[in-house]
């Protein structure tokens, strides 16, 4: 929490920003504005007031300053830099930097958002993806993070807006499919007049009875905080009642369990999308919902059972039931994950899902065909093009798996997707040095030290004979 002295010396900033911006003194104001967005960087009417300045500054020219081309690229690798550390506080300086420079440019407004939501700012972080959609409105992912926190602030409209644009620009991502059945579900919840119970949430409910002349029992049960609440003033009580009143209306389960996913209750939530199930006369949509639950109950179940093993290593009942619970996790995605590559056949990400519990099993012909599929989607085919890779190299086919990597990696980045491009270049030199060719492996090797020294032994095999012999890692089956 920013300390009073700051509180009052960033407001004084404002101020005197305020007048220079009166008198068209551009520099001086966005520098008092920067100042009070440092000193208390949660306050959004100070990011407000510097972003309108530094339009003003650049006469609304929609490109910002001529001259900061090479500044810019210098801060948005610092950001990157930041981001790898989880740095989110010099995330948001530097953003705030460089958006002086550039208060249009949707990438910065976005990494501004990103840094200000994990540090729990939400108002400013909605600013921010808000500015980066009114300068790039084709960019999928700042829809679906504004949705993510207009939900966590109530506005579910306007948060089932954003998923419909995700889903819109991607019809074929399922997560924004199921936001949007799921806000809508919300929506009419809100409208069906729950809308003050929604608001009280979070803040002190007014007592459902006169203190003065309450019974001694009625005292005893409000110090317990048992007394029921009146209509309006518990979402849960009112929604309860709506079931008691009408049993056989689908709508008002569907309402209870989405509340009940909300507050962190899946056993409760579950139950009811079953009822629900049942009444719509099974509903594939409310059967997705249900198979979501149950695997987040087998994850939740697979976490808590390899924290007690890691306390104690020796455990062999514990190491039993982590083995257990894996097994029965991935025979339970690959039968959810099964059934949604039937129903919604062109949706690349589902096969790739269901592709990456095959490879876990080892069942690489499976997995094989459902990547060669993945790979016409343009938003995953560098991925999906490594993950076949490694599925041939794993089955012995190693010129396939030659194929795939070389493919992928023209659209790798090392700053984006880091793992995935030091796995394709060291799997790649692996299958060099196996046919003798040094130079070729070395090119590899060398891109994987560049960004991570430590990386597996790609040291040591750049430092071989090129032969490779002597590690005890190559061979079949080794991804």
């Amino acid at each position: 929490m920013t300390s009073d002295r700051n509180k009052k010396i960033a407001a004084d900033c404002w101020r005197r920003g305020n007048e220079a911006l009166s008198k068209e003194n551009w520099d001086y104001s966005i520098e008092m504005f920067t100042t009070a967005v440092k000193l208390e960087p949660e306050a959004l009417l100070y990011r407000q007031t510097k972003r309108g300045a530094e339009r003003k500054k650049y006469g609304d020219n929609n490109s910002g300053s001529k001259m900061g081309m090479l500044k810019l690229a210098g801060l948005k690798t610092k950001i990157k830099n930041s981001r790898r550390k989880k740095d989110w506080a010099a995330v948001d300086q530097l953003a705030e930097e460089g958006l002086s420079l550039n208060p249009w440019d949707p990438g910065l407004n976005a990494d501004m958002a990103e840094a200000c939501s994990n540090l729990g700012y939400v108002d400013a972080a909605i600013f921010g993806f808000k500015m980066a959609i009114e300068n790039d409105k084709a960019h999928k992912s700042y829809y679906t993070e504004l949705g993510e926190l207009l939900e966590e602030k109530g506005e579910f409209k306007s948060a089932r807006e954003c998923w419909e644009m995700a889903f819109k620009l991607d019809p074929m991502d399922g997560e924004a499919r199921s936001k949007v059945t799921s806000l809508m579900a919300t929506e009419t919840r809100v409208r069906g007049g729950y809308e003050g119970a929604e608001k009280s949430s979070g803040v002190k409910r007014q007592s459902a009875y006169d203190e003065d002349r309450a019974t001694p029992q009625q005292r005893q049960q409000a110090q317990k905080g048992n007394v029921a609440d009146g209509p309006g003033q518990s979402l849960e009580a009112d929604l309860q009642r709506a079931i008691r009143k009408e049993p056989e209306n689908k709508d008002h389960y569907l309402r209870l369990a989405d509340f009940y996913r909300r507050e962190g209750k899946p056993l409760e939530s579950k139950a009811h999308y079953e009822k629900a199930y049942e009444l719509s006369g099974k509903d594939s949509n409310i059967g997705e919902q249900i198979e979501d639950i149950e695997l987040d109950l087998l994850r939740d179940k697979l976490t808590a059972a390899k924290d007690e093993f890691n306390l104690d290593r020796e455990n062999a009942e514990a190491k039993k039931q982590v083995t257990l619970i894996s097994k029965a996790l991935i025979k339970r995605e690959i039968e959810i994950f099964t059934r949604r590559v039937e129903r919604y056949p062109a949706d690349m990400r589902i096969k790739y899902e269901l592709a990456q519990r095959f490879i876990r099993l080892k069942k690489w012909s499976s997995a094989i065909s459902l990547l060669q599929q993945s790979v016409k989607d343009s938003r995953i085919s560098s991925n999906a093009l490594v993950a076949l890779g490694k599925c041939f190299y794993a089955d012995g086919k190693k010129e396939l798996a030659k194929r795939q990597f070389e493919k992928a990696l023209p659209k790798l980045s090392g700053d984006e997707n880091p793992e995935i491009f030091k796995e394709a270049h060291y799997l790649l030199g692996r299958l060099y040095q196996e046919a003798g060719q040094k130079v070729q492996a070395d090119d590899h090797y060398s891109e994987i030290l560049a960004l991570d020294y430590d990386y597996k032994d790609a040291r040591q095999r750049l430092e071989d004979d090129g032969t490779g012999e002597g590690d005890g890692s190559g061979g079949r089956g080794s991804v």
